[in-house]
């Protein structure tokens, strides 16, 4: 049994330890909006805040996990108002298919976090989830308008 802190609410999971902490999230605790991709943490479609670092939750095991602070896409704006980072993304018409974009947003909203106004170097060092869909210059346009919001 695992103990977790997901969106500031405690749930106990009956999972293995090594069981991704991906897995927790999507099948034990019913949060959906955090996405499977790859499973080797190379694309960030899974991407989640563990202690407030983005994080990707497929490499993650459950015991790595318990008795941090983990937020996921369902837990970034938690007043029910859009983050500025989501906001940024509609205007910019960043989703095309959506798949990754909640990894994508996730991983955003960690850099501008750790830097407001990030540079295009930041943004490449920081930003390495991957879209199928190509829209890596509205994501770029996107987060340099989400860091003037």
């Amino acid at each position: 049994m695992a103990n977790l802190t997901i969106n500031g609410k405690t749930f106990d999971v009956d999972v293995e330890p090594d069981t991704p902490l991906l897995w927790a999230i999507r099948e034990n605790i019913g949060l959906t909006g955090t996405k499977y991709g790859c499973g080797i943490a190379q694309c960030g479609a899974c991407t989640v805040h563990i202690d407030g670092v983005a994080t990707r939750s497929c490499s993650v095991p459950v015991s790595d996990a318990a008795g941090k602070q983990i937020t996921t896409i369902e837990g970034l704006a938690p007043e029910n108002a859009p983050h500025k980072v989501q906001l940024a993304w509609i205007a910019n018409d960043v989703p095309q298919c959506g798949y990754c974009q909640s990894g994508m947003i996730m991983a955003v909203a960690a850099l501008l976090k750790d830097k407001p106004k990030p540079t295009d170097q930041d943004i490449d060092d920081a930003i390495t989830n991957i879209c199928r869909c190509g829209t890596f210059q509205q994501v770029r346009e996107a987060i340099h308008a989400a860091a003037n919001a």
